[in-house]
């Protein structure tokens, strides 16, 4: 018997125009973190900075994410006031992270390397913070926009189709700033490439705060009704917020299904981030014996093959979500791009270097199907957690999941260069690197990311919130409020 599609009611579609303004934050966060870590190549090369002191300036401030991410998150939660608990840090925090960007590049002729590395480090501290201010309520955000268990993956859909264009810019970014007719020289082609990204992310990233509304706000206030004691002092509001800030964080983090979640994610995007690099290792010193020219030309066919793939992928995956549901399009998603990590194992030959181009799609699944499921799969699991706490807590599910994501790319960048001395590289030998230095590149670009997703699909095969548990939470939900959710409206 064919399985009955469910048709979303009226009431709870998103205008397709505002799943346009909700994807471009997605454009204005993807394009802000790749710019900073596209662009910090000019710190070494236009700059002379030591390469390790580049990388540490790349590393310490994301430290702080630990702290910030979670607080924001906490913070917009708990906000009450008349323009919501996401919008008035959305505005405010896209135009303090696009002016903290403009002027973290306007870096002087002639100073020191040690001038260079305090005023980049300090400078970075509060272009992250700004950051915080603007994604953390902007992921949140996302996950109260509509309360239906598919019109959440078509909004994660969109909105990833709109933030992966970035990917297709991002990579050009280097060759931008060496434009003759454009700048003189490749300092001060980062200092104006800055200014546009920097005005790009303040005009668009306000755009969610000006035309999309909150559909929880009333009722996470209601929650918190009879909380506020005028008579009590601020030692004591303060302690009182640290204890919830505590609770919160503390209950987010027992919740089995998000905890899975979490485990899925970081086994698939820290798959794919940790042998990123030896994609291009393998295609230079296997397939064409340490050519780096061809090499690179090659690697750069599948590369872009495979980000434009991811497009089409996202179509694919929001349909299937929306027809067999989140867990088993996850499934044959992360299966795909496992399939095609393991072809890279055949495919990578120096017989036919164009074979190198047929894992590409397939690798696509991956990162394509993933930050499209994950957040409409976390906008379940809040319901879930508004049912058993009656609070809703978008901001610390959000912010601990890109927290979680955030931590392991880090970790995995790290251990890619680690995997890479493993397997006995030697730059210096060019084309003649050892058959067994070959063979584990080979094998860790191959089996990593397709051992990491296979345990994910694992992680996920218990997942507990299906189509029809997420219709009876929400039923219980309406049931409690007393009245079904109000249709999305654009804000007063």
């Amino acid at each position: 018997m064919p399985r009955a599609i469910h048709t979303t009611a009226a009431v709870d579609r998103i205008p397709f125009q505002q799943k346009l303004i909700y994807g471009a934050g997605a454009f204005v966060n993807n394009l802000l973190a790749g710019a900073i870590g596209g662009m910090m190549i000019v710190l070494n090369l236009a700059f002379g900075m030591n390469p390790a002191l580049v990388g540490l300036l790349g590393a310490l401030p994301r430290l702080t994410d630990a702290i910030t991410d979670p607080v924001m998150g906490y913070i917009s939660d708990n906000t009450r006031s008349r323009w919501g608990r996401r919008r008035p840090y959305i505005f405010f925090g896209a135009i303090f992270a696009g002016v903290m960007f403009m002027l973290l590049w306007q870096l002087p002729p002639g100073k020191t390397e040690s001038w260079y590395f305090w005023y980049f480090l300090a400078g970075s501290f509060l272009f992250y913070l700004g950051y915080t201010i603007f994604a953390t309520p902007w992921v949140a955000l996302g996950y109260e926009l509509t309360p239906d268990y598919h019109e959440r993956t078509r909004l994660m859909g969109v909105q990833n189709f709109i933030g992966q264009s970035v990917y297709l810019v991002v990579p050009w970014f280097l060759l931008i700033m060496q434009h003759d007719g454009w700048f003189d020289g490749m300092a001060e082609g980062a200092a104006g490439l800055a200014i546009i990204i920097g005005l790009i992310a303040i005009g668009v990233g306000i755009l969610p705060a000006i035309f999309l509304r909150e559909r929880f706000q009333e009722i996470a206030a209601k929650a918190h009704e009879g909380e506020q004691d005028p008579s009590r002092s601020m030692v004591g509001i303060v302690a009182r917020n640290l204890r919830d800030f505590f609770a919160g964080f503390l209950t987010t983090l027992r919740s089995r299904p998000f905890l899975k979640l979490c485990i899925a994610t970081f086994l698939v995007f820290n798959g794919f981030i940790m042998v990123a690099a030896f994609q291009f290792y393998v295609i230079i010193y296997y397939v064409f014996a340490g050519d780096t020219v061809e090499g690179a030309r090659f690697a750069g066919y599948a590369g872009t093959l495979q980000s434009l793939s991811t497009f089409g992928v996202i179509v694919v995956v929001t349909w299937l979500g929306t027809r067999i549901g989140k867990r088993r399009a996850f499934f044959i998603a992360i299966g795909l791009s496992t399939l095609g990590y393991t072809l890279k194992w055949f495919c990578y030959t120096p017989d036919n270097p164009w074979l190198v181009l047929l894992p590409a799609p397939l690798i696509a699944f991956g990162l394509g199907g993933l930050f499209t499921l994950m957040p409409s799969m976390i906008a379940d699991v809040v319901d879930a957690d508004e049912l058993d706490t009656h609070e809703r807590r978008e901001g610390m599910y959000g912010s601990i999941f890109w927290w979680v994501v955030k931590l392991g790319m880090a970790a995995a960048i790290a251990a890619g260069g680690f995997l890479l001395n493993a397997t006995g590289f030697d730059v210096d030998l060019g084309g003649e690197q050892s058959a067994a230095t070959i063979q584990a590149m080979r094998a860790f670009d191959a089996f990593l990311p397709a051992l990491g997703s296979l345990l994910a699909i694992w992680a996920i095969a218990r997942f507990p919130i299906d189509e029809q548990t997420a219709y009876a939470v929400r039923a219980k939900l309406e049931n409690r409020r007393g009245k079904p959710e109000a249709p999305l409206a654009a804000p007063a």
